[in-house]
This record gives structure tokens, C-alpha cells and sequence, in this order.
């Protein structure tokens, strides 16, 4: 057995053969060697920013033909679909004209109906759903700031549809005429512990720049089947409301401001960029802190909460802060940390409801999801949620979530397994992926670096406590930041790019990142590895950790094609 999983691990070539070895069947054995979470912990690597490359680029104006309006009078536009249940999915697009300046008057939402026509066959619809519309506007009390008011944004959810069936659609309003162009999107498979979303794209901070652009054209090359938004969507708060032309920085290019103002046809312009995908590929969002946009009276993410459907209903949620979906085999859990986290508070008590109600024999796979990460050795917002983390950690451990996302910090970082900053062999695989693109360009400070240690003033959350911390013991003893870096950071790179995870089994999942400057070059990547799931290992018996250990790297490869390869127990 050992010299089977010695060879079948690392000969680095193709070769297809047929070969018993003990109870194993090679099936083809990978171009090279493609490391398991199970050959960890690794030791950290840094990549250094590449300083030939520029570390951001200028948002694209609205004049951009991926920006501009293309549709006339009431037809369809924005475009976007949503999980609702395995059985049923959202539809959401807007029509008419949004309104800005100092004076606007919201539209009628009712004014132009909200339908869907769709079938199993191209042209031929034999349903129609229909559904709700609604209006929001963003005010602003102060003298010489523009208002907004929404075009009206429908939101349609069709229901007993059919698992892993491709369905085309239509959505408008047939008593105009007002419909779009047939469209199509395809319903994942049933939950089970065989059945999984090909592949899924985990995309944070994407913003509209020539550098979101090009994001985007790499991700729609690699082909997702579902898009997970860690927050941080379209940047239209770096931009006063008169519009012209985006800051990097906010606070430094519009001291004065009173109030941290927002560009709205911004979210428009997003909307239509985003299209060309969201029309056809389920995108579930949830917010981050450039989602909140203050306006008057004490309201805030009003854009985030009107423009997208997401399936808080479906999972018990109260709110579209949080919220959790099943993709085939796989579990997806959103939380929000810019609302009351506490373990008192309604998203704690809603959190542990749904980890109880999950069975992990049909969804094998549990993943989570939220805006600003707890593990992050860059300067920029280092330890900036360490107060969530402190309130939800030990939940999300008790019930061994898999892999954990998270963007805000504009860099990528994958984390070795960790629990209270302590290397865990099951504890969450953590990774950052902030950097799609926005114009608040891409972090390359390390708290480490000599010189770059924040002080724990230095970062301060948009909400929640300050719970800054020393460390007692290791690197970090006795201070606020590593001297080196830390041993649970596996790997960091400053880039901008997306990352696609594709889950193989109900053990296996190839998770892949890819940067933005390697968009031309053939099945190149930036970072990539195998998670692999323990379950035997992670009940709660650790003595028998080396056995389980030597079980599972005996997993033998298997190509699917010549980039992808699967494993196998």
C-alpha cells in the first residue's frame, strides 16, 4: 500500500494505466503533484508583489459600453439569478429609468408588471411566474448633495422546478410588450453526498475597474456554475453624488464630506457589467462595509437589500443579512458582520438553528461565508473583527465547518487549518479572496514586515466592538503583531484575481486561484490544492489521527480531463 500511494502520488506525468493495488484502481496519475490539506501544515510562503505591476487601475467610466444602457423604455435589464431551494430559483432585473439630482420623485412600482416565462425547451415557455416590484431611493439632507431614485427592480421566484435540468426563460412584462431575450440557467442537482455544483466561483471587493474587467473575463472563461460574493460589490460609495471621478481613498480625496456619499447609477452601471453572467449563473451575495451607504434617517444599505433576492425566508432567516443555501452536496452558510453578532443576538441564535438542522450525510460539504476575515496577517484590517471572532468561532468549529471565505483585505491568503490561532487538524480551511479588482487597489503590507505593524487603534470596524489581541503564546508572545509570518498563514499574495472550487466527492475539493496577469496564459495557476474533509478524524476522538491520516492520503488521482483531476478514497 505504500509504494502504491508513494507512486500514484508523485509521478509527475500523464499516463493513463490499469494496475490493481490492494483495493485500488489507478485510473491515470496527474501532470505533477497537486498538494492535500493532509501533507499539512505547510510552511507559510509569501509571494511578493510583482513591482513591475501596478497596484490598482481607474474604475471604468459610465460611458463604457459594458456600463451603458442598452435596452429602451420598460424592457428588461440587470438581469441576475439566485438560489432559492434546490427546487426554485430568483429571478431579479430592473426596468426604467433610475432618477438623480436634487429633486427626484420615485416611479410607481406597480406601473410595469413583474413575469417570467420559462420552459425545458428553447422558445417554448409552458410557465409563467410572477412576482413583486419595488422602488428605493438614497437621500441626503445637506445642501448641494444629489438624490437618487431606483428604476423598479423586480424580483420573480420560480418554483417546483426540477433538479439538473436546464430551463429557458424570459422575464418582463407581456402586457407592454416588454420581454427580454430568451435566456437560460441550469438547477443543481439534488443534495446528496454524490452530487455537486461543477464549479463555483468565490469572487470578494470586485469594484469596476479595468482590473474587475478582467476578473470577470477570466472567471466567465473558467465557466462557473455559481458565484459566491463575499461583499464589496460595486464601490459606488468612492464617489460623491454628483459623480466625476472615484477615489481610492475617500476620506483623503473628499475630507469635507458630510456624509460618506454614494454615486448610485454606479450600482446601475454594476448591474449591466455583471449580466452578461448573472443572467445565466445563480450569484449569492452578502454584504460588506461599502454596502452600509448612510443615508437620511438612519438608513443604511438600502441598494444591498432592495436590489438582490436572496433565500433568508427559504432558511429561517429574518433577515437578508444571513442566510444559508444547499448547492448539491454542499452546504453554503452567509453571515453578516456589519449587523448584531453577538451570541445573545437574533444571528447567533438563527446560526445555531441552522448548524443543528443540517445532516452531513446529505450535505457532506459545509461551507461558510462573510465579508471581513478573522485570520489575516496584512496590515490592513488586521484583527479588525476579532470581536465576531471571539462571539462565533467555537460554533462554527463545534460543527466543523470545512472551508471558510472572506474578502476586505485586497490580497489573497490561504490559511493553514487554525482555531484560536492554533494549528487545528479540524478546525476551517480559511481563505481571502479581496481583491477582484476595486479602486482602492491591492494591499501588499504585511503586519509582519518590519515597520508595518498597525497600532490596535489603527483599525476599527464600521461595526462592532474593539477586542484587539495579545498573544500569550508563540511568535506573537507578549505582542500585538508576528514577528514573522504567522505559522497558521499557509500562503499570501498580493494579486488581483478569483478563485473556483469545484468539490469532487464527499472528501475531496480542488480549490484553485486564479490572478488576474495569468488571464492569457494556458492552465496557469496561482495557488492550488486539495481539502480534504476527516470526519472519522474530527468527531471527537483525536487519538486515532495518525491511522486516519494514512488512510486518506492513500486517495489515489484521477484526470477528468488534461487540467482537472479528482480524487478518489
Amino acid at each position: 500500500m505504500k509504494i502504491c500511494t508513494t507512486l500514484c502520488m508523485l509521478l509527475p506525468m500523464v499516463l493513463v494505466m490499469m494496475m490493481s493495488c490492494s483495493f485500488i484502481t489507478i485510473m491515470a496519475v496527474t501532470e505533477s503533484h497537486i498538494p492535500i490539506t493532509l501533507d499539512g501544515p505547510f510552511k507559510p510562503v509569501t509571494r511578493r508583489f510583482d513591482p513591475s505591476l501596478r497596484r490598482g487601475s481607474d474604475d471604468l467610466p459610465m460611458t463604457h459600453p459594458r456600463l451603458r444602457k442598452n435596452v429602451t423604455l420598460n424592457f428588461p435589464e440587470q438581469i441576475a439569478l439566485a438560489i432559492s431551494s434546490p427546487s426554485s430559483m430568483w429571478v431579479s432585473w430592473v426596468t426604467g429609468d433610475a432618477q438623480i439630482g436634487l429633486n427626484v420623485t420615485p416611479v410607481d412600482p406597480a406601473s410595469v408588471g413583474s413575469e417570467v416565462w420559462y420552459g425545458k425547451e428553447s422558445g417554448k415557455y409552458t410557465s409563467v411566474g410572477k412576482g413583486d416590484s419595488v422602488v428605493y431611493s438614497q437621500l441626503y439632507p445637506f445642501e448641494g448633495l444629489w438624490n437618487y431614485t431606483s428604476g423598479i427592480i423586480h424580483h420573480v421566484k420560480l418554483e417546483g422546478l426540477e433538479p439538473g435540468t436546464r430551463y429557458y426563460y424570459k422575464c418582463g412584462d407581456s402586457s407592454i410588450p416588454a420581454m427580454s431575450q430568451e435566456r437560460f440557467f441550469e438547477t443543481f442537482p439534488e443534495p446528496s453526498a454524490n452530487n455537486y455544483p461543477a464549479r463555483i466561483a468565490v469572487i470578494g471587493d470586485l469594484g469596476l475597474t479595468r482590473n474587475s474587467s478582467s476578473t470577470i473575463d477570466h472567471l466567465i472563461h473558467n465557466d462557473p456554475s455559481m458565484i459566491l460574493m463575499v461583499g464589496d460589490l460595486t464601490y459606488a460609495n468612492q464617489y460623491l453624488t454628483t459623480g466625476g471621478k472615484g477615489a481610492s481613498c475617500y476620506s483623503c480625496s473628499f475630507p469635507d464630506a458630510p456624509i460618506r456619499e454614494t454615486y448610485q447609477p454606479r450600482w446601475d452601471g454594476w448591474g449591466r457589467f455583471m449580466e452578461p453572467l448573472t443572467s445565466e449563473v445563480p450569484m449569492m451575495v452578502i454584504e460588506g462595509n461599502h454596502e452600509i451607504e448612510p443615508q437620511a434617517g438612519k438608513i443604511s444599505f438600502k441598494s444591498y437589500l432592495t436590489r438582490f433576492a436572496v433565500p433568508a425566508e427559504e432558511s429561517g432567516s429574518k433577515s437578508n443579512f444571513y442566510y444559508s443555501f444547499d448547492a448539491g452536496g454542499i452546504h453554503f452558510i452567509m453571515l453578516g458582520a456589519y449587523v448584531d453578532y453577538n451570541s445573545t443576538g437574533a444571528q447567533f441564535a438563527w446560526l445555531k438553528q441552522d448548524l443543528q438542522k443540517i445532516d452531513r450525510s446529505v450535505t457532506p460539504w459545509l461551507v461558510a461565508a462573510w465579508h471581513p476575515p478573522w485570520y489575516n496577517s496584512y496590515a490592513s484590517h488586521y484583527q479588525e473583527f476579532e470581536c465576531m471572532r471571539l462571539e462565533m468561532e467555537e460554533i462554527l468549529y463545534q460543527y466543523r465547518v470545512d472551508i471558510v471565505f472572506n474578502g476586505h483585505v485586497h490580497a489573497y491568503e490561504r490559511m493553514n487549518r487554525v482555531y484560536n490561532y492554533k494549528l487545528d487538524p479540524c478546525a476551517p480551511i480559511y481563505i481571502t479572496v479581496g481583491d477582484g479588482g476595486n479602486i482602492e487597489k491591492v494591499d501588499v503590507d504585511h503586519a509582519d514586515d518590519p515597520g508595518k505593524c498597525p497600532s490596535p487603534g489603527d483599525n476599527i470596524p464600521e461595526f462592532g466592538g474593539v477586542c484587539k489581541s495579545n498573544f500569550s503564546t508563540g511568535p506573537a508572545k507578549g505582542n500585538f503583531c508576528w514577528n514573522k509570518q504567522p505559522e497558521w498563514s499557509a500562503f499570501r499574495e498580493s494579486s488581483f484575481g478569483h478563485g473556483i472550487l469545484e468539490a469532487v466527492n464527499s472528501t475531496y475539493a480542488l480549490w484553485t486561484w486564479h490572478r488576474n496577469e495569468d488571464n492569457y496564459k494556458e492552465n496557469a495557476v496561482g495557488d492550488q490544492i486539495y481539502i480534504v474533509r476527516q470526519p472519522e478524524l474530527c468527531k471527537k476522538d483525536f487519538k486515532h489521527f495518525r491511522f486516519y491520516k494514512m488512510r486518506f492520503a492513500s486517495a489515489i488521482p484521477f484526470c477528468r480531463n488534461s487540467s482537472i483531476c479528482a480524487w478518489r478514497t
